[in-house]
């Protein structure tokens, strides 16, 4: 029965580990180029140059 319950959450606690990673290597990606503001990136140019 503690199995039917650790499953989801380990689920839980793997998938807010994954979307804290990808908003930090946004966040990082985002210095290069831009200005980050409330969880967004606004570039300063156009991304093909």
């Amino acid at each position: 029965m503690f199995g039917l319950i650790r499953l989801p959450l380990l689920l839980m606690v793997a998938f807010v580990a994954g979307v804290l990673y990808e908003r930090n290597n946004q966040h990082t990606a985002c210095e290069e180029r831009g200005d980050w503001r409330d969880g967004l990136c606004l570039g300063t140019g156009l991304a093909n140059e």
